[in-house]
């Protein structure tokens, strides 16, 4: 990891590296209108202060990396892997992630609002703490491995894929999307009002007491 004894990073001015390797890199306050990154591998960095107005990522292997401070616009990434790798105060709002595979995963303070999540998978722990999610879709996801933590979950919406084992616990689940795919996941005994209004708004239910009252 990047505290390693004895591990020095050398400034790079491009993450493009010869034969589609960087390592023991740093990669700092670069403010770029495109961002198109494939079939490169990065290990042993730190990426602080990168901003990209329009992002595409592509069979990436990323490796014991952090992610610093970094706004990536209309971002899109698929099919890599992410391993021992942190997103610290990151905005990713209105990403598109597909076939991307997480392991040993922490995203901290960050923004995905809007964003898409299809076919992600954590095979190792991958933590959302203090996040916001909102209006956030994961679909045909394998979480089983994460947790989500003191996180905005507003509208944020599960479609199929595998949750069993997914920790909710610390968050507001009150406006949640999509229950019926969140089978078999973690919460506290005191959530359990909050997914009731959860369901209720998901089903459009209308109450007798209302129509009772209706003129």
């Amino acid at each position: 990891m990047l505290n390693e004894p004895g591990l020095y990073l050398s400034n790079v001015t491009s993450l493009e590296g010869g034969r589609g390797r960087v390592a023991e890199f740093q990669y700092t306050d670069a403010d770029l209108r495109d961002l198109d990154l494939a079939d490169t591998h990065l290990m042993d960095g730190r990426i602080t202060r990168l901003t990209s107005q329009r992002t595409r990522l592509e069979k990436l292997r990323i490796d014991s990396v952090e992610f610093a401070g970094c706004d990536l616009s209309s971002l899109q990434w698929t099919d890599s892997k992410i391993s021992r790798v942190v997103f610290r105060d990151c905005k990713l709002m209105g990403a598109t992630l597909e076939d991307v595979t997480f392991d040993n995963v922490l995203f901290e303070n960050c923004k995905l609002d809007y964003s898409t999540l299809t076919r992600v998978r954590a095979t190792g722990p991958v933590i959302f703490s203090k996040c916001s999610l909102r209006e956030t879709t994961f679909a045909s996801s394998d979480l089983g491995a994460a947790l989500i933590d003191d996180s905005d979950l507003r509208l944020t919406e599960f479609g199929g894929g595998k949750y069993r084992g997914l920790d909710l616990r610390g968050n507001d689940l009150s406006q949640l999307r999509g229950l019926a795919s969140l089978k078999q996941i973690v919460i506290d005994q005191a959530q359990t009002l909050q997914l009731a209004e959860a369901l209720t708004a998901e089903l459009d239910v209308t109450f007798g007491d209302d129509l009772d009252a209706a003129p």
